[in-house]
Parts: structure tokens; C-alpha cells; sequence
């Protein structure tokens, strides 16, 4: 099967050296999926593409024109792809779930510790041979009650973490993981619930029509004042003007994010040497109580092993006509990125809130 990697990073080569390309034939180019750059998949059979790629409905009309049978995600996350339209098409795509939950739990952890205990802060006084802990204070997160909203299989592996941290943990999501209640002592709420009582919110949802600016001026006013809100999962979950107001007006004491509304065409590239225009994210970044990393959540060893893994397992199992077990088929909306199910509708989450 002939496969064209669109975004294909260096980070990524040596993954895919070392795993089985036997039955492939691949070729790699460092450019984004968009209308302007389908044309480059004339004539293969299937293309791989990234978080940042753009396999929009318009996108797969020139790749199914071009050629094109089969896309696999080098991710989870398929909000990128219109699905419906790739069915409609007879376009088949398939991602690689849960190639490492641990990954992105464990750097939601990351971020938390950071700016609490102002690492960042820290490290800059120290290069200034300012030794001083005055505006280093943080808190024990021992005793603290988090809240996860959405747990699948990274939520999960987050609540066995906090767990051991001695945490209480709140969650939402509107199918319980009985596992995690009887092993963590994670309680079950309302989203409304979860706001007011959580010293912490982490987000484990996928990005749906149903969950975009899910964390909005309405959900905010519902956090506990002083407050950390963590996102590891879409960007476009969080209504980044809203986040910014409620910071400003110190009610969100800290946001830590891998994530950003607009971060297509900026995570992932070198741009030091150009003017950063986009003055929502140019704010985050000056505020000294918000921490953002560039999408670099699942970037492990492990994590990468198993993405090179599971998308020529994809590649495979369609060259050979054998049945693909990743294959997205069916409402997108059903599905979770991080393992877990989701509710059916926006209304169902805000309905949650209780006035």
C-alpha cells in the first residue's frame, strides 16, 4: 500500500525506523494536510496525517479524487476529520487508540506541580542569582479535591495518580467507571458540583461539537475562587477569552495547558524568529500564573513506540483486507479520545449546572 505522512516530523523518524515497514511503501513529507497540499497524495492509496493536519470535508472531496482509500491518524484524537464525510466518500480511517494514557496523565500532573510550586518562577530567579523563596510558596496538593472532567482511559490513570498523592477526587462524565470509584474513592457529580468543590480541574474530553468552549464564562463562575484549571485534551474545549477574564480578575488563580484554541500552524514549528500575532495566546504566555506547553503531552518514548506501531498496524490490516479494529466507524461524537463516553449534547452538560 502506497502511504504518503503528511506533517511528518524528525522527532518521529527513528519510531517508524525501528518498527516493521515490511509491507509498506511510504514516503514522508514535512507539510500540513490542507486544501493547497491534497494534490501531494495523488496516487497513493492511503496517507497518514497529525493533530494539525486538516482533513476537512472539502480536503477528502480532492484526496478521494486524488486516489486516496485510507487515512490513519498518528493520534487518538480525530476531531480534525470529518468522519460522516469520509464514509460518504468511502474514505476508511482509523487512529491509534490509547497509545499512551499514562503520558498525558502524567504531564497534567506536570503541569499542576509546576505552577504551584512555581518552578518556572524559580528557575528564572536562580539564573538571576536570586536565591530568595518569597513569591515561591505553593500548597501541599495532599488533601486537595480534584476534579476530573471525563474519565476514560486517561482520566483514569490520572485519578490512580492523585489517589496516590492522597487527593479527594471528583469526577464528571455521564458513564461512571465503577473501577475507579471502588480503587480511588473517585465520587461522581455534577459538573456544577465539580466546580464549586475542586481546588483543581483537569479536562480528559475529546473535542466534539458538543464539547467545544465546554469551559466557558458560564463554568468559570462556577469554580471555586482560586481555583487551577489543567487542560491536556483540545484546545477548543476551552473558550480562551473567557479563561483570560476570569485570570484577570483573579478569580482562576492558574491555568496550565498543552493545548491551544488556535494553535494549528504555531504548536510544532519554530517561529522565534517572526512576531507572535495572536495577542490571546501572546497574553497566556506573559501571565506568571499560566504555564502553556506546545502539545508535547504524549511526546514519550513509550508513547511514540506505540503510535509508529499502531498506525502501520493500520496500514497493514488494510493492505491485507483483514479487519482493522481502529477503524472510526459511526458517530464521531460517540466516541472519546482518552477511551471514556461522552454525553450526547452541549444542553446535557450545561443542564448539569444547577442555576
Amino acid at each position: 500500500m502506497k502511504t504518503l505522512f503528511y506533517s511528518f516530523k524528525d522527532f518521529e523518524n527513528s519510531y517508524f525506523q525501528k518498527a516493521d515497514c515490511r509491507y509498506q511503501s511510504i514516503e514522508m513529507t514535512s507539510e500540513t494536510l490542507g486544501v493547497e497540499s491534497a494534490y501531494l497524495a495523488k496516487g497513493f492509496d492511503a496517507i497518514s496525517i497529525f493533530s494539525g493536519d486538516n482533513a476537512s470535508a472539502e480536503v477528502l472531496q480532492h484526496l478521494r479524487i486524488f486516489g486516496v482509500r485510507y487515512i490513519t491518524i498518528r493520534a487518538t484524537g480525530y476531531d480534525n476529520v470529518d468522519i460522516a464525510k469520509a464514509e460518504s466518500l468511502g474514505i476508511r480511517v482509523a487512529n491509534v487508540p490509547a497509545y499512551s494514557p499514562h503520558a498525558i496523565a502524567e504531564h497534567a500532573v506536570a503541569l499542576m506541580l509546576a505552577l504551584n510550586r512555581k518552578i518556572i518562577l524559580s528557575h528564572r530567579n536562580l539564573l538571576n542569582q536570586d536565591f530568595r523563596i518569597d513569591d515561591l510558596i505553593g500548597f501541599d496538593l495532599h488533601g486537595k479535591t480534584v476534579g476530573i472532567v471525563g474519565t476514560g482511559k486517561i482520566g483514569s490513570a490520572l485519578a490512580k495518580i492523585l489517589d496516590g498523592f492522597g487527593c479527594s477526587i471528583l469526577a464528571y462524565d455521564m458513564h461512571q467507571n465503577e473501577n475507579i470509584q471502588s480503587l480511588y474513592g473517585v465520587k461522581y457529580c455534577t459538573l456544577n458540583e465539580l466546580a464549586a468543590k475542586s481546588d483543581i480541574i483537569s479536562i480528559h474530553l475529546p473535542l466534539t461539537d458538543q464539547t467545544r468552549w465546554l469551559i466557558d464564562e458560564d463554568f468559570l463562575i462556577h469554580m471555586k475562587q482560586g481555583a487551577m484549571l489543567i487542560n491536556t485534551a483540545r484546545g477548543a474545549i476551552v473558550k480562551t477569552v473567557d479563561v483570560i477574564a476570569a485570570l484577570k480578575s483573579g478569580h482562576l488563580k492558574y491555568f496550565g495547558t498543552d493545548v491551544y484554541e488556535k494553535e494549528r500552524g504555531v504548536f510544532f514549528f519554530d517561529h522565534k524568529h517572526s512576531v507572535l500575532t495572536d495577542n490571546c495566546l501572546d497574553m497566556l504566555l506573559k501571565m506568571p500564573n499560566v504555564l502553556v506547553t506546545p502539545h508535547q503531552a504524549f511526546a514519550t518514548t513509550e508513547a511514540l513506540q506505540n503510535i509508529a506501531a499502531g498506525t502501520l498496524h493500520n496500514l497493514e490490516c488494510w493492505s491485507k483486507q483483514v479487519r482493522n479494529e481502529n477503524e472510526l466507524n459511526g458517530s464521531p461524537d460517540q466516541r472519546s479520545t482518552n477511551g471514556g463516553l461522552l454525553p450526547d449534547t452541549r444542553s446535557n452538560l450545561i443542564n448539569n449546572f444547577e442555576g
